[in-house]
């Protein structure tokens, strides 16, 4: 009967450590994955979105600017 438990104790002992090893391939796998994501967006030259906010700001204000300036033109042609 000692055996039997002994042989019990291995085997869950083993799968225990299969466990381990599978979890740990995951966090390699999806690390790995991520860093290739990550070198393929920036060889593509893909904008972060702070980046991409920035600039559509900086377009809005533009646009604002442009509009101010129209309506003052406007304003000097009906003279």
């Amino acid at each position: 009967m000692q055996t039997r438990n002994k042989i019990l104790d291995d085997l869950s002992q083993l799968m225990t450590n299969a466990m381990g090893v599978a979890q740990g391939a995951k966090t390699e796998a999806e690390t790995a994955m991520k860093s290739l994501l990550d070198r393929w967006l920036a060889d593509r030259d893909f904008v972060t979105r702070e980046e991409f906010e920035a600039v559509r700001a900086m377009a809005q204000k533009a646009r604002e600017e442009n509009a101010a300036l129209k309506a003052r033109l406007d304003a000097l042609e009906q003279k």
